[in-house]
């Protein structure tokens, strides 16, 4: 079966060898993805909602860009930093996933890559039919 891959903008790319997103069949699998922009910086420093946001818009991409949406993600994997962004940055995930609903899973207390990063998120999407 052939794979298709969308490739990631992020600085960590060259050094660490990994995609975007993965597509094989009517799985799809998207990488931890952070808040980190294509120039090293961090979008939106210490605002645990706006990265959040931008992630997810990421995700968004990738999932587009494998002709798929938001709509065919089944599971998400949230790692924030400390447990009280919780409710900052499920309201940005409840905005872009409230008409689906997958499953999710929230780990708190990790140290990401780098200090200014709150978030980073998993995703996990079946194109297949019912």
């Amino acid at each position: 079966m052939h794979i298709r891959r969308v490739a990631s903008l992020a600085p960590y790319t060259a050094r660490w060898g990994y995609s975007r997103a993965i597509r094989h069949g009517d799985r799809i699998l998207v990488s931890g993805t952070s808040a980190t922009r294509p120039d090293g910086r961090v979008h939106a420093p210490g605002d645990p909602y706006e990265q959040t946001r931008y992630v997810l818009d990421l995700i968004q991409t990738a999932l587009r860009d494998l002709d798929s949406s938001l709509l065919d993600v089944v599971r998400t994997r949230v790692y924030l930093t400390t447990p009280d962004i919780w409710t900052e940055v499920g309201r940005a995930h409840l905005e872009h996933f409230g008409a689906t609903l997958p499953a999710s899973t929230c780990i708190a207390g990790v140290e990401l890559m780098q200090p200014d990063l709150l978030v980073e998120i998993e995703a996990e999407a079946f194109t297949g039919a019912d």
